[in-house]
């Protein structure tokens, strides 16, 4: 069921701080109606204000139909759980190896929340299965196969087990995943134990998607990290054997390629100097054939004026961005840890930008710090993480300090400062 689109605009998150706000974590419709009305300033000729709906016609109030449908999400999600203060997260935690809180099976917990999007403590594979809302896009940067797990995590390092443990992450975002919908996954290296030869984990997870799922591949986009220390080390730096790797994978799926939805004059770049002078006298003054034909140069060429040159699937991007500066503070200010990935903003930012327009649903199965998020965020998108580790969702809600109608549950907010049980 989708919502009225005349209705006042009413987020997800604006229902669940209603309901975060009762004494008693329950609310009638009607004071729900009144709650959400008073936190946004509906007034009452607009809250009861009927319409026909539906083939029937039948005259209905599309502003309590809106906030009846979130109430059906949060409820559909599991969402409606109440904490009341910090030692009664510390319950639903688990340490891990790393000390870092993970949420025990079955957790889903709001960790923050804005207008436009909201950030959920839990497994993606207990938060997500019961997700009814379209998806335009998923985009996300997984914990890699890696032999010696990270602190933020290692599914597997074996690669049968890696490409099923992303599989089943998929299966709630592909069954909502509208028609020329987009999946963009953010791998990178891994050398096979004690060789300096790579692993073949993501050939293997491009043949199982396909395959298991009917996706179709639209690319490998390359993201070359300038900003990336020398490595590996063992056989770049030491044993001399293979070059300085600085790229990672952005595999690029869709589940119809006839329907794509990308368009690529949302993230035009700069022409360069030289373009420019091209364009300003008018364009090639020369004629030629190259490639045996197959490229041809005639008077005039490439001297129209237009928006921007077209991007290449080679993205020059480092990790380091006042943004992400700004989130490290934020969580060592706060005793929180620091995520130790380096999934930069602008990469996430230009995805979105590619694939999705204003106020459609970007979803992030392995949120982290919130990366997607807060790019979904300034773009005017909205969004759904999910982490399953509540250190790092905690440190990444201070990026989100600045956007309208934040709110953080305060039992997440004072559980930095708890003692665990």
């Amino acid at each position: 069921m989708k919502h009225d689109d005349a209705a006042p605009s009413i987020s997800l998150g604006d229902v669940a701080k209603v309901y975060e706000a009762a004494a008693s974590g329950e609310l009638s419709n009607e004071a729900l109606y009144a709650g959400v009305a008073q936190r946004l300033g509906i007034p009452d000729s607009v809250l009861h204000a009927r319409q026909p709906v539906g083939s029937s016609g039948t005259p209905r109030s599309t502003v309590k139909r809106a906030i009846r449908w979130h109430q059906q999400s949060l409820r559909s999600l599991g969402l409606l759980q109440r904490v009341a203060d910090a030692r009664g997260i510390w319950r639903l935690a688990e340490t891990n190896k790393a000390g870092l809180s993970e949420a025990a099976p079955g957790t889903r917990l709001v960790a923050f929340s804005t207008r436009l999007g909201i950030a959920i403590w839990g497994d993606c594979r207990d938060v997500l299965l019961n997700l009814q809302e379209d998806i335009a896009a998923s985009l996300f940067s997984p914990p890699y196969p890696l032999a010696k797990a990270r602190a933020y995590g290692n599914a597997t390092a074996n690669e049968s087990e890696y490409v099923d443990f992303i599989s089943t992450a998929l299966e709630p975002i592909l069954r909502n995943l509208v028609d020329g919908g987009s999946i963009c996954i953010n791998v990178g290296s891994v050398y096979t134990p004690g060789l300096p030869s790579r692993s073949l984990y993501r050939e293997r997870l491009i043949l199982a998607l396909c395959n298991r799922f009917s996706l179709s591949l639209v690319d490998r986009v390359v993201w070359y990290n300038p900003s990336s220390l020398p490595g590996p080390t063992r056989w770049a730096c030491v044993n001399r054997v293979q070059l300085c790797s600085t790229y990672e994978d952005v595999l690029w799926f869709t589940n119809n390629p006839a329907a794509l939805r990308s368009d690529n004059r949302r993230v035009l770049q700069p022409h360069s100097p030289r373009q420019l002078k091209l364009i300003a006298k008018g364009g090639e003054n020369r004629s030629g054939r190259f490639g045996d034909g197959a490229h041809r140069i005639a008077p005039g060429d490439f001297g129209a004026p237009t928006a921007g040159r077209l991007a290449r699937n080679v993205l020059s991007l480092g990790h380091r961005c006042p943004d992400a500066d700004a989130y490290r503070r934020y969580a060592r200010e706060h005793g929180l840890a620091v995520h130790g990935a380096m999934y930069p903003l602008s990469l996430a930012s230009f995805f979105i930008q590619l694939l999705t327009q204003k106020g459609e649903l970007v979803v992030d199965p392995f949120g982290g710090r919130g990366t997607t998020g807060r790019a979904a965020e300034l773009l005017g998108r909205r969004w759904l993480v999910v982490d399953k580790v509540l250190d790092y969702l905690r440190g990444g809600a201070g990026r989100f300090l600045d956007a309208e109608g934040f709110s953080m549950p305060r039992a997440v907010e004072d559980w930095a400062l708890a003692t665990p049980l």
